[in-house]
């Protein structure tokens, strides 16, 4: 299993001497420059990392990672922690929403178990990387340990690599985990400063009362483990979740291969923070796919110099605007090397 060292070492920015090149097919391509909009942004963005100015859309695949949260028995969220074992089974028997999507997508789906409080003994078809069975409750202390998180993002990264050497040219990342907002809503405080009261929303649907305890827990959480925030792993490791870490390892690991990833909404955002926190040239890496309708996600965006491609009112989780978000831009990459070219088609350009 790789390290999160050598993994960080072997990321670097992406080479922009091929841009030009890029940029010259784009605008030969039968119509005004530019005006494809933001799919010409998103195939110069893919053609960048992966390298080449003759990019290929190979396998895609959704990784949906879940875990559950002690900060659940703090009634931060409007449903049991039982629902997290109840969704994966679900996902695994093809029920929710993301194996829809995915299949729409035409996306493979791994349903990961990074640290869901039940065994989960006869789950056929779960990829079993449980670390733990839950986090801790970050009220009282870390989540995790240090060397805890190191083994969620190592799965991760390994799960990353497997994915390029099965093909997969495009990743995404999806979460499942009653209360994930809180711990997601943390990290976002640490990392960005953000008032915590600007950035938490209602996850799963609370009301007034347990929101404003929501942003109670919050604050509480940043305060007990003030001292362990000093860096981007022990942030994570504090007041993160094990499906966070997990995520961020696969963001860490499609970045060290070369594959562009597809990152969910709020809750995988935050991880890709803090993959971005523990390696900064992983954000070339990454496509935002949608904005999602928890509160603070704009916010925090903005604050990450991120544009989402989508804006659909969505707050599901899951990897299901990643997977609306994949179809964007396999589009993109269809216009780039399937349109006719004025220099090809004989078409007339613009008069000078």
């Amino acid at each position: 299993m790789k390290s999160l060292d050598s993994t960080v070492k072997s990321i670097g920015s992406v080479d922009r001497t091929i841009e030009p090149q890029i940029v010259a097919h784009l605008n030969d391509l039968t119509k005004p420059p530019g005006s494809l909009g933001r799919l010409e942004e998103i195939a110069l963005q893919y053609c960048l990392v992966t390298g080449t100015a003759k990019p290929r859309m190979g396998k895609k695949r959704i990784c949906c990672f879940a875990g559950d949260h002690g900060v659940a028995d703090e009634g931060v969220s409007a449903y049991p922690k039982a629902v997290t074992p109840q969704m994966v089974m679900n996902m695994l028997a093809g029920g929710a929403a993301i194996n829809v999507l995915s299949r729409h997508a035409g996306a493979d789906l791994v349903v990961v178990d990074m640290g869901v409080d039940d065994p989960l003994e006869h789950a056929k078809g779960l990829c079993r990387r449980k670390v733990r069975r839950g986090t801790d409750n970050f009220t009282r202390g870390p989540a995790m340990s240090v060397k805890e998180t190191e083994q969620a993002i190592a799965a991760g990264i390994e799960l990353a690599m497997d994915a390029r050497k099965d093909g997969v040219t495009l990743i995404g990342t999806g979460d499942m985990g009653i209360a994930n907002t809180t711990p997601a809503t943390a990290l976002f405080a640490a990392y960005l400063g953000c008032p915590v009261e600007s950035i938490t929303g209602r996850g799963t649907g609370i009301d007034d009362t347990c929101l404003q305890h929501k942003v109670e827990v919050i604050k509480k959480a940043l305060d007990v483990n003030r001292e362990r925030l000093a860096t981007p792993l022990g942030t994570l490791a504090a007041v993160g979740g094990l499906e966070i870490a997990g995520i961020c390892g696969l963001v860490l690991g499609a970045a060290a291969s070369r594959m562009p990833v597809v990152v969910d909404g709020f809750i995988a955002s935050s991880a890709a923070l803090a993959a971005c926190r523990i390696c900064p040239a992983v954000k070339d890496y990454l496509f935002f796919s949608h904005l999602s309708q928890e509160q603070g996600h704009k916010v925090v965006l903005k604050e990450m110099d991120a544009r989402p491609i989508l804006s659909l009112d969505m707050r599901l989780g899951e990897g299901t605007g990643g997977a609306l978000a994949m179809l964007v831009i396999e589009g993109a990459l269809k216009v780039y090397n399937e349109m006719a070219t004025f220099s090809s088609a004989g078409v007339s350009e613009k008069q000078p």
